[in-house]
């Protein structure tokens, strides 16, 4: 541990500065890339429903209102959640966790590993932390230079430690987390929803396009356009029964029936593993390795029943579930747990409530009403 700390401390090898700057600006700008084309498929996405499919193909002007209207609620809620969830202010750690200077100097200096984890012990005998590594010791980050709080970790790509971090997700160019793991499902939720829409408002004019391509083949009207002749069959199939709709337009159609179903397929058994995560209060993290506590290893080390996991991320006002603003519960530090645990972490116990002093409970919200309301 001694010598990861040292690293740790060591500046990285010199090169000149522009270098620096330049690839820091390049890989800053790759790291948009999954965003920008996420921005491009919606805005295409935009142009084929409401220009081609409302505007020049429905004919009743009743139809038309109806799928606008209900296209652009779920476009601006999806866009609302997709924003959000990118630029979430990710608040740092604390800095009751982050390792003082003197106590740094210890570390550094120690001469065993034993050594190490007593002044680790030592520091972090007030924090509110019941979960430990593998081998027992304190979670502690060499890099960040702090103790981990419960169910943080660190982020190699954003290059710091993250609360009840999830997962990175290359397409919000963010970490998924404590401050944003609520406007991320509801990103998932809405963008599954609009992509079913558009799928089944665009299913029936895919259908009728594909009896007419086929119409158009049986009648081997290819074979007399390329002749360079032309039937009043042939053109009227041509035409087709698309409103004022041009060739590419309805061919824009299909391409946004195709794209909703692909995207509608990947986006429902992601929203539903993350529903999944969510019932049982884990993170992907989490799903993948259990949390250790001093008593062992707990999957379900933080789950104090489906209806209250729901609550902590989408907090305790029903106005408020399906909207994109933040309300779960905590402050992304202290989480309660089963009664069993409670009982052999005194995570709620009194004697760890007086170390807080009259600083207000993790879970209270706003200063109003505590976790226990759940």
């Amino acid at each position: 541990m001694a010598s990861s700390v040292q690293n740790s401390r060591i500046s990285s090898p010199g090169y000149c500065a522009c270098c620096r700057t330049c690839n820091m600006w390049c890989w800053k700008g790759f790291k948009w890339l999954p965003v920008s084309f996420i921005v491009s498929i919606i805005t295409w996405s935009y142009y084929a429903y409401v220009i081609q499919l409302c505007i020049f193909t429905i004919q009743s002007t009743v139809q038309q209102w109806i799928y606008l209207v209900l296209y652009h609620i779920l476009l601006i809620m999806f866009v609302w959640s997709y924003w959000k969830t990118i630029f979430a202010e990710i608040e740092p750690i604390p800095e009751k966790y982050k390792l003082p200077e003197a106590e740094l100097e210890k570390m550094l200096s120690a001469e065993s590993e034993d050594s190490q984890r007593t002044i680790l012990e030592n520091f972090a005998k007030d924090l509110p932390i019941v979960t430990r590594t593998m081998s027992g010791s304190i979670r502690y980050c060499n890099r960040c230079v702090l103790v981990k709080p419960d169910r943080a970790h660190h982020c190699s790509i954003c290059a710091r430690c993250v609360l009840k971090m999830d997962h990175h997700c290359p397409w919000v160019n963010n970490c998924v987390c404590f401050h944003n793991y609520k406007f991320f499902m509801l990103f998932l939720g809405y963008a599954l929803l609009y992509c079913l829409f558009v799928m089944a408002t665009c299913l029936p004019y895919f259908i009728r396009l594909w009896k007419m391509y086929e119409e158009y083949k049986h009648a081997h009207c290819d074979l007399i356009l390329e002749s360079g002749a032309y039937t009043k069959i042939c053109v009227d199939m041509i035409n087709g029964d698309f409103g004022t709709a041009t060739s590419s337009g309805r061919y824009h159609i299909i391409f946004a029936f195709f794209v909703s179903l692909m995207f509608a397929i990947s986006l429902g058994s992601l929203f539903g593993y993350h529903c999944y995560l969510v019932v049982n209060n884990r993170t992907t993290l989490e799903a993948f390795r259990a949390p250790m506590f001093r008593g062992g290893a707990d999957k379900n080390g933080f789950s104090i029943g489906a209806f209250k996991n729901f609550k902590e991320v989408f907090g305790n006002s029903p106005n408020l579930w399906l909207v994109p603003v933040f309300t779960s519960f905590g402050d992304g530090m202290v989480y309660p747990t089963p009664r069993e645990e409670e009982e052999s972490e005194s995570l709620l116990s009194s004697e760890r409530w007086d170390r807080w002093g009259d600083r207000a409970r993790p879970f209270d919200e706003r200063e109003s009403s505590s976790f226990d309301e759940l």
